[in-house]
């Protein structure tokens, strides 16, 4: 780690398989807290490069405990976090959304960072029992059309770096893989970046990859689409920005996108916008995720189609259905 710590100092990059065995390492166990603290502080004041990202994601995904989802053609809608806005638990709600409208969602999650209520958070709170129980998790997928992966129980190597990264305070480079470490690998995703340069690294991932993807990053710094200003909307094939109005809906306030405070406020907004008891706005950023959702499955599919998808998912009661089937 000497050596490395001083290459790195120095301005060198890694490629990807210098970053795999480097991480591979890090998940062993082979470095002392002041070592690991040494790393991810270098790795928090530079931008680490898609070659490293890429080989960083391989070692954690060679450690995980793998789910094989491929008969149902899953997608899973996520979020980086960190944006620091306290929404209510946009991406999770349009989970149940997506679900709804008949697609299958393998949703990858933890607790909340920068928000009171993260998508385990949620799940919890409904009575949602975690597991890696691969039939179980099948068995969410056919009966509700979602699961949930906790993401602590795929992930067991993580311990190894959990009391640096609570002692550190600070996000490392661990919180803007969460979204790409889903252990059932699906080959749709929805990822909402809490800013440019995030997107664009996991655009440069995520290209050389059998994958369809949309990204999402509201100008106003939301990791979602927020309908607070413009959204810049990456796929596979292109970038563009999307104004409120493309969306068929008019501009927010921040204030109206709020999760509360406290889980229970949050829980609250979640299973309002799922009955169709929302406000006009809740329901309105919930339907624009949910149609970013399902046009990553339909990419040649006007926008106008996928959101009125969305909106039929709630107001016939099938994203609350889909919600019910799975807390039952």
């Amino acid at each position: 780690m000497k050596i490395t710590l001083e290459m790195l100092l120095l301005g060198r990059t890694l490629n990807v398989e210098e970053a795999h065995e480097l991480f591979l390492r890090v998940t062993n166990g082979e470095f002392t807290d002041p070592e690991l603290a040494s790393l991810l502080t270098i790795f928090r004041t530079r931008a680490v490069t898609v070659e490293e990202f890429r080989g960083f994601r391989q070692a954690l995904l060679d450690k995980c405990i793998p789910v094989d989802f491929s008969e149902f053609d899953t997608i899973d809608i996520v979020g980086t976090g960190g944006d620091g806005k306290n929404t209510f638990n946009i991406s999770t709600t349009a989970s149940f959304v997506v679900a709804g409208a008949g697609y299958k969602v393998a949703k990858h999650g933890n607790y909340g960072v920068s928000s009171i209520s993260g998508a385990s958070n949620m799940f919890e709170y409904y009575g949602y029992k975690f597991t890696n129980n691969q039939d179980e998790l099948r068995r969410n997928l056919d009966k509700a059309g979602i699961c949930f992966l906790h993401a602590p129980l795929f992930h067991p190597a993580m311990k190894h770096v959990a009391n640096v990264r609570k002692c550190l305070k600070v996000r490392t480079i661990f919180n803007y893989m969460g979204p790409v470490l889903n252990p059932s690998r699906p080959k749709k995703q929805l990822i909402g970046c809490n800013n440019y340069e995030v997107m664009k690294l996991y655009n440069g991932l995520l290209s050389k990859e059998d994958v369809q993807y949309v990204m999402v990053h509201s100008l106003d710094g939301y990791d979602e689409v927020s309908l607070t200003a413009n959204t810049v909307v990456g796929t596979d094939r292109r970038i563009e920005v999307h104004q409120p109005i493309a969306f068929g809906m008019g501009k927010l306030e921040q204030e109206q996108l709020s999760g509360g405070k406290s889980v229970d406020d949050a829980a609250k907004i979640f299973l309002n916008v799922l009955k169709n008891e929302s406000t006009e706005a809740q329901k309105s950023v919930v339907i624009a995720n949910a149609a970013m959702g399902i046009h990553c499955y339909k990419p040649n599919a006007n926008l106008v189609d996928c959101i009125a998808e969305a909106r039929e998912s709630i107001e016939s009661m099938k994203a609350f259905e889909a919600f019910k089937k799975l807390m039952g």
